[in-house]
C-alpha cells in the first residue's frame, strides 16, 4: 500500500516537473516602421490622425517614452535591432561609399558571422519569418534567410530605391516575384495578408514574427481604402493603415487562441523627415539628426498578464535591448563569445524596475559620435563641420549640455553650470571613440562587415 501511494507520488513529481520544463515559450512580434515620427501615434501625442489599436495596445502594455533607434537612419538601425549592437560595432553604420545607407546591388551587407534576434530564437525551438523592408543587403549571404529566418517576404530595401538597373522588387524568400513595386498601395495589405498566415500557420509552436514596414517612408503609398480618411493627407491616411494592420494581427492572436502567450512591440528606425507631415513633438529635429527628434522613437510593449497594462516608463532603452531581452524570456542565451551593447530590458517591461540599464548611450550619425546620454543629461560634442554636411544637429557646434527631464526641446544649453556632468560625459565619450571610433578613427571593438567583390544579379529583373 505504501509503496504503492509512493509510486504514484512519484509518478506526479513526475509529470509536474515535465510540465515545468516543457511551459510554452512566449511568440514574440516586432513591428518596425519607416520614418514614424514620435508624436505620430496616439499614444504619444498624434492629433491629426487616428490610431484606435494602438491606443489600445498602450493601455493593455506599457510606453517606453526613453526609447532610441542607435542612428537616425534606415540601414544602421536595422543593423542594431538585428544584433543588438551599436552600428559600428558590426561595421554598418555607411556603405562601401561612405553613404548612410546600403543601396540596391550594394557590395557591403551584414556579415553572415553575425548573430541575430531570429538566429537566437531559432535556438530556442522558433518559427521564424520577416515580412517587409530588410535594407541589410540584397547579396544572398545578406539576406534574411541566410540571418535566421526560415522565411522572407518584402522590399529588400526602402520604396524610394527604384533603379533603372535594379527596379524595386518584391521578393520572397530568394526569388523575385515582381519586378516594380515602387508605387505599389497595396504593400502594407499584402505585408498583413502574410503576417496573419504566418500566425496562423504556427500558432502552435513559438514563433518569431519580423514585420519592418515600408510605410511610412516616400513615397507615401497608403491602401485606396484609407485614402482621404485622416486630417493629414497620405502621411496620416498610411499611419492610419498601419493602424488598422496592428488590429489585423491583435484579433488573429485572440482567434487562434495565443493573445495571451505572446509579446508585441510597436516602434520606428528614427523619427519623421518632419516636413513630409510627420510629427517629432515636443522633441527637437528630424530623421538624420542626433537631436532627440532624429532618434527618439515611439515604443509600445504588450504581453497581456505579463507587462503592467497601462503603464509608461521613462528608463533609458533602445532597440540594441532587443535581442537580449527576447533571449531572456525565450531561455535562449545571448553570444559569449563577441561584445553584445543591448541589456536585458526584461525587469522594465515586467513592472519590477524603473533604473536605466546602462551608464551611457551614444548617438552616432554615421561614422561620428555626436553626442552621449547618461541618465537625463545630453552632452553634445564640439565638432568639426567640415566633416560633416548632412545630419548636423540643429545649432549645435560648440559643447552643449541639456537636461532632458527639465528641457525636452533641447533649448537650454546649461554646460557652463555643470562642469562635473561635462566631464563624466566626456569620459564616456573617450571610452566609445576608443571602443567604437570616430570620424577617420576605426574602434577597437569594431567586427567586420560582410562584402563580396561582385553582388549576386538573383534581385535583377528576370
Amino acid at each position: 500500500m505504501k509503496r504503492s501511494i509512493l509510486t504514484h507520488l512519484l509518478f506526479l513529481l513526475l509529470v509536474l516537473t515535465q510540465m515545468h520544463g516543457t511551459e510554452r515559450k512566449p511568440n514574440i512580434i516586432v513591428v518596425f516602421c519607416d520614418d514614424l515620427g514620435y508624436a505620430d501615434i496616439g499614444p504619444f501625442g498624434a492629433k491629426t490622425q487616428a490610431t484606435p489599436f494602438l491606443d489600445k495596445m498602450a493601455s493593455e502594455g506599457m510606453r517606453l517614452t526613453d526609447f532610441y533607434s542607435t542612428c537616425p537612419v534606415c540601414t544602421p538601425s536595422r543593423a542594431s535591432l538585428m544584433t543588438g549592437c551599436y552600428p559600428r560595432r558590426v561595421n554598418m553604420h555607411v556603405d562601401e561609399k561612405n553613404l548612410c545607407v546600403l543601396f540596391p546591388a550594394a557590395r557591403k551587407g551584414l556579415n553572415p558571422s553575425e548573430v541575430t534576434i531570429a538566429e537566437v530564437l531559432k535556438e530556442q525551438g522558433y518559427a521564424t519569418m520577416c515580412i517587409g523592408k530588410w535594407h541589410l543587403g540584397d547579396h544572398p549571404e545578406f539576406m534574411p534567410t541566410n540571418h535566421g529566418f526560415d522565411h522572407y517576404f518584402g522590399i529588400p530595401y526602402s520604396n524610394d530605391m527604384n533603379r533603372k538597373e535594379v527596379p524595386l522588387p518584391l521578393v520572397r524568400d530568394l526569388t523575385v516575384i515582381r519586378d516594380s513595386v515602387q508605387k505599389e498601395t497595396t504593400i502594407t495589405a499584402q505585408y498583413t495578408t502574410e503576417a496573419l498566415k504566418f500566425i496562423r500557420d504556427n500558432g502552435d509552436k513559438p514563433f518569431f514574427l519580423y514585420l519592418p514596414h515600408t510605410a511610412v517612408h516616400l513615397p507615401l503609398v497608403p491602401g485606396e481604402n484609407f485614402k482621404g480618411t485622416s486630417k493629414n493627407g497620405a502621411y496620416g491616411d498610411w499611419v492610419q493603415e498601419i493602424d488598422w494592420s496592428m488590429g489585423e494581427l491583435f484579433k488573429t492572436l485572440k482567434a487562434t487562441g495565443i493573445d495571451e502567450h505572446t509579446l508585441v512591440l510597436f516602434t520606428s528606425d528614427n523619427g519623421s523627415a518632419r516636413e513630409k507631415q510627420g510629427s517629432n513633438l515636443p522633441l527637437r529635429g528630424r530623421k538624420g539628426r542626433t537631436d532627440e527628434g532624429g532618434m527618439r522613437v515611439p515604443c509600445v510593449v504588450r504581453w497581456p498578464g505579463k507587462i503592467p497594462a497601462g503603464s509608461s516608463r521613462n528608463a533609458l532603452t533602445n532597440t540594441m535591448d532587443l535581442l537580449p531581452t527576447f533571449a531572456a524570456i525565450s531561455g535562449g542565451k545571448v553570444p559569449a563569445d563577441r561584445i553584445i551593447d543591448g541589456k536585458n530590458i526584461w525587469p522594465i517591461l515586467s513592472g519590477k524596475s524603473k533604473n536605466d540599464p546602462r551608464e551611457a548611450f551614444f548617438y552616432y550619425q554615421m561614422d561620428q559620435l555626436q553626442a552621449i546620454r547618461s541618465g537625463d543629461w545630453k552632452l553634445f560634442l564640439e565638432m568639426d563641420q567640415k566633416k560633416r554636411n548632412w545630419g548636423k544637429p540643429e545649432g549645435k557646434k560648440a559643447l552643449a549640455l541639456f537636461n532632458l527631464a527639465a528641457d525636452i526641446h533641447e533649448d537650454h544649453n546649461v554646460a557652463a553650470d555643470n562642469p562635473e556632468i561635462v566631464k563624466r560625459l566626456l569620459a564616456h565619450a573617450a571610452a566609445a571613440r576608443e571602443d567604437l571610433g570616430d570620424v577617420d578613427r576605426p574602434g577597437k571593438g569594431q567586427r567586420k562587415a560582410g562584402w563580396v567583390e561582385q553582388p549576386s544579379p538573383r534581385l535583377l529583373p528576370r
